[in-house]
């Protein structure tokens, strides 16, 4: 059902009984302005949401430091300068 926010004051314990059975929209002037649900569907609705929420690169790097101190390990990264680069051994034989 769709109420006015007026309505929805006047009748707030039916408004929340009638959450119980399906969401409850209340609009302001012809706008809706908010909906009225049961507590199921609102913590479904996080649980939801938490599944949603990706962390960012910066995030996942800031934990995988994490739990890399937490097991004393370190990873050791040789410099760039140092690896061998195939791909510019395979230029030099190329000719353009």
């Amino acid at each position: 059902m769709n109420w006015r926010i007026a309505q929805a004051k006047q009748k707030f314990s039916e408004l929340i009984s009638a959450a119980c059975k399906e969401p409850q929209l209340i609009y302001n002037r012809e706008q809706l302005v908010a909906a009225v649900i049961e507590a199921g569907m609102f913590q479904q609705f996080l649980a939801w949401q938490q599944i949603q929420q990706k962390p960012s690169l910066a995030q996942t790097f800031t934990e995988l430091q994490r739990l890399c101190a937490e097991e004393n390990y370190n990873l050791d990264v040789t410099s760039r300068q140092n690896r061998p680069n195939p791909f510019a051994d395979d230029l030099d034989d190329v000719s353009l």
